[in-house]
């Protein structure tokens, strides 16, 4: 049972960049079709399907262990975002001692390379001020797929406070571009990258 179980689990995982690539057919000039927006976007990714399961694991772990931690479940809000097992940490938490455990619980999980903690000391957000940046966030990724210079699939976009960033396995001119992309989208206060550069 445990083993169906599992493997459920990983076959849902390697479903998620063909689901995700299906936005491309409500944006508009983009391929049509579900089937058609998957492969783009599942082309157009330069992880492996081994790697993008080892990120999805980690964003699990992490969000588990934080919330079976009373106190941070209870005083913080977070939320881990990680891409070629580089975890970058956004939300808020009210005090430094909190933000190093959360920094700690992150890099204690296997094969996380990295943590880029962008935690701000302050009160959790209310639900309406999340609910705006998921509207920024759309409005980035509605804004990369428009562009004919860049590979949209290729970049990840996490906004928090109106701060927009930027992750992927990205060359140097597809960051600047993306960047130039996010700035000029209404509601984005920063763009912050936290890529891995590749030739």
């Amino acid at each position: 049972m445990k083993i169906c179980k599992m493997a459920g689990v990983v076959l849902c995982l390697l479903c998620v960049p063909m689901i995700q690539g299906c936005a491309g057919a409500l944006v508009p000039g983009a391929m049509t079709g579900a089937v058609g927006a998957a492969g783009a976007v599942a082309g157009q990714e330069r992880r492996t399907p081994g790697t993008f399961i080892d990120d999805e694991l980690i964003e699990h772990k992490v969000a588990s262990a934080i919330a079976e931690d009373v106190l941070l479940s209870d005083q913080t809000h977070i939320n881990a975002t990680s891409f070629n097992g580089i975890v970058l940490l956004t939300g808020e938490a009210p005090g430094e001692s909190l933000r190093t455990r959360i920094t700690e619980i992150a890099r204690s999980i296997d094969k996380v390379r990295g943590v880029q903690n962008e935690i701000a000391l302050l009160a959790p957000s209310t639900l309406l001020a999340r609910a705006g940046d998921a509207v920024v966030t759309g409005k980035v990724k509605a804004a990369l797929f428009r562009d004919k210079e860049i590979s949209a699939g290729r970049v990840k976009v996490v906004t928090e406070r109106g701060v927009v960033y930027l992750m992927g396995l990205l060359r140097q001119e597809e960051v600047d571009r993306a960047t130039e992309i996010a700035r000029r989208v209404g509601g984005v206060q920063r763009v912050v990258k936290v890529v891995d550069y590749v030739e």
